[in-house]
């Protein structure tokens, strides 16, 4: 189905009717992240452990020496066999981006819950070079609600993006923030959850371009149609 075809007069009128509202929506977004920088921090007072190539980490050494570190809870539990094929996707649009984050003092890493072993299997699968860690058997996942308890999960509801909720997967998507002073000390600083994850996947910003958009309605969920990149 076509969207109206009109001259290119009127065209123009209204793509400079729509470039107004892209302004404002810019200045919008911009006034949400000087909110969210601004953000008050929480000091980290656990001590969360994780497993990497290189062996047992702690969340200060997650950093790699910059003083912010962005988390991306990756839905890989303990049993599974592979990872999220959604987080797949966003993985495909992350890969390779932590070497710019470094300029700006910033690290990046997936976190998951599945063992180590499993993770690097599945990364090797598809080329993946962004870092990668397990959590260790702390509460790390399940205080960034990105895990629900066996009990959560017999109940049918965790408390997840600020709220509690239904829920039907030990292992949910996130992202987390944390900042690190010149002592030492890490602060949580910020944390997304559902959609708000969004905002790491720049295929769908590719497809908000086109006149189809994201072409999710009439799918049982929105992203149904989403494969892990070796199965299309």
């Amino acid at each position: 189905m076509l969207n109206d075809v009109v001259s290119h007069d009127d065209w123009l009128k209204a793509r400079l009717e729509l470039l107004d509202a892209e302004k404002e929506f810019t200045h919008q977004r911009e006034a949400l992240t000087r909110r969210r920088m601004a953000m008050p921090w929480e000091k980290i007072e656990k001590d969360y452990r994780f497993i990497g190539p290189s062996g047992s980490m702690t969340l200060a050494e997650l950093f790699d020496g910059h003083s912010q570190l962005i988390v991306y809870h990756f839905m890989f539990g303990p049993d599974w066999q592979e990872g999220c094929k959604s987080c797949s996707f966003w993985a495909d649009n992350f890969d390779h981006i932590p070497v710019h984050l470094a300029h700006r003092d910033v690290a990046f890493t997936a976190v998951s819950r599945a063992p180590l072993e499993r993770i690097e299997a599945y990364k090797d699968r598809f080329g993946w070079t962004f870092p990668w860690v397990q959590a260790d058997g702390s509460d790390f996942n399940h205080d960034y609600q990105a895990s629900f308890t066996p009990d959560e999960l017999a109940a049918g509801r965790g408390y997840y993006n600020y709220a509690e909720r239904k829920i039907g997967a030990s292992d949910i998507v996130g992202i987390s923030v944390f900042a690190k002073d010149e002592e030492g000390a890490v602060y949580h600083t910020y944390s997304c959850y559902s959609r708000g994850v969004e905002m790491l996947n720049g295929a769908y910003h590719y497809l908000d371009l086109v006149p189809k958009g994201r072409n999710e309605e009439g799918l049982d969920f929105p992203q149904a149609w989403v494969r892990r990149r070796d199965q299309y």
